[in-house]
């Protein structure tokens, strides 16, 4: 029995949940010792996080736990996944919750000490009946092309399924979307999901390139081709060659060097500068920006003939604030990667905390809420971040820039509450300060209603 089980587990992926550190090492050892690959984590919301990237067989929970018990746990868990198995261990347990439990659906429900055996037959039922226990090569390669996409939004399943559809041919993709979106990783998800993703996958943002850098950049140079070209160097569409080359912000791409792009997509070769003869390239290419490209055909800043080449497929991605159920696992996603990369004692949410994020408008989208986390998480003195943290990062980045005129109006109320300051009230010598004569001065000091009393000492 031992032997069948054991051969049943390996490579199988059980996530443990509970808040003793002691009794979550030890089952863990345990269950490790038959060939299951376990993750841990200390509570519930931690748990949410983790299951989107960990993508668990099996879950197996304390029942009494801070902050969120293993019941609503569940209960989060079933609405989101409701094909993974849930196990509820308990020291506490009685006949009313073990019923409440299973009538909604949780797989098992065993009492504290329990048996070993009776929890690996219980463990050995659930994957076995789980339709989604693939073995673990197989889920890896099932999955490996939206590993990187964290999300149980229905908008992004969608988009999702748009992209491995499109994956199975080769025609070129266009992604439009916000800044911060995620359109890299949606470009990469398309080239994994393919046939090309045993090649390279180039990505280049075309507006970090000078424009007279740009066609060297991507067609290659040979030596001595211009200033500067001490040797022969490799062009980006060759690098891609037989795999996939993603074109970030193509509309800020200038007029002229899109005749280049397009007969090098038209003829399916490129000519290095300074060379003599063309190179055949077979890349697919996906291209994406954050403005509308439609909008610069119209203005005649967009070659309409490019835009139809490259936009064969167009994948729209939604903004931040579309897809709020996201932002709770993004978030505890993001402080997950920096308990790892910078030691943060950051645990998780208060549940205020959670509710201001998600309140939120995020114009930055994704990548706004992983640079505000990395913030919060540096600040953090507690693991538990309160609302206070929360809201004095989103005060810190302002969704829009003053105009102009305010900006002036500002400054030049700050330049003399600070000439008054100096002159310690005395219009006379703030004037003189200014460079400006006193009636000119009492007039701005009108204008933004200052008092030349009020910074005048007191005696």
């Amino acid at each position: 029995m031992n032997e069948q089980i054991e051969n049943n587990f390996q490579g199988r992926r059980v996530l443990l949940v509970d808040d003793d550190p002691s009794l979550l090492k030890l089952l863990a050892v345990r269950l490790r010792a038959t060939g299951l690959d376990i993750q841990t984590v200390s509570d519930g919301q931690q748990a949410i996080a983790l299951v989107p990237s960990y993508r668990p067989q099996l879950v197996i929970t304390d029942l009494r736990m801070d902050e969120m018990d293993g019941l609503t746990l569940f209960s989060r868990l079933q609405q989101q996944y409701p094909t993974l198995p849930v196990i509820i261990l308990t020291a506490h347990g009685t006949i009313k919750e073990a019923v409440f439990a299973t009538e909604q659906g949780a797989f098992g429900f065993l009492t504290k000490p329990f048996d070993s055996q009776e929890l690996l037959t219980l463990v050995s039922k659930a994957l076995a009946l789980n339709s989604l226990a693939l073995p673990s090569q197989e889920m890896e390669h099932h999955d490996l092309w939206r590993r990187e996409i964290i999300t149980q939004s229905v908008l992004m399943e969608n988009l999702l399924a748009e992209v491995k559809r499109v994956a199975k041919s080769d025609v070129s993709v266009y992604i439009q979307g916000e800044s911060g979106t995620g359109k890299e990783l949606i470009a990469r998800a398309l080239h994994m999901a393919g046939s090309r993703s045993n090649k390279e996958f180039v990505a280049v943002n075309c507006s970090a390139i000078p424009e007279e850098l740009l066609e060297s950049e991507l067609f290659g140079h040979r030596k001595g081709a211009f200033s500067g070209a001490t040797e022969s160097r490799q062009g980006l569409f060759e690098v891609a060659d037989g795999g996939s080359l993603f074109l970030d912000e193509i509309g800020d791409m200038s007029p002229a060097f899109q005749v280049k792009l397009l007969r090098a997509l038209q003829e399916g070769e490129i000519r290095p500068v300074g060379a003599n003869k063309t190179i055949s390239v077979d890349v697919r290419i996906i291209s994406a920006s954050h403005r509308d490209l439609q909008q610069l055909v119209s203005e005649d800043l967009f070659r309409l003939d490019l835009y139809y080449r490259l936009n064969v497929v167009t994948l729209s991605l939604p903004r931040l604030a579309e897809r709020i159920e996201d932002i709770p696992i993004l978030a505890h996603y993001f402080i997950a990667d920096n308990q790892s990369v910078h030691r943060s004692i950051a645990k998780g949410f208060s549940n205020e905390a959670l509710e201001c994020l998600v309140a939120y408008q995020w114009p930055g989208n994704v990548r706004q809420l992983k640079n505000i986390i990395e913030h919060i998480c540096t600040f953090s003195t507690t693991p538990l971040i309160p609302v206070s943290l929360v809201e004095k990062a989103l005060q810190e980045k302002p969704a829009s820039l003053l105009s102009l005129n305010d900006a002036k109006k500002d400054f030049e109320r700050d330049y003399l509450i600070k000439l008054l300051q100096l002159a310690k009230g005395n219009v006379t010598e703030a004037a003189r300060l200014a460079k400006r004569n006193r009636t000119e001065f009492y007039r701005l000091l009108d204008r933004h209603s200052l008092k030349a009393a009020q910074f005048k000492p007191n005696k």
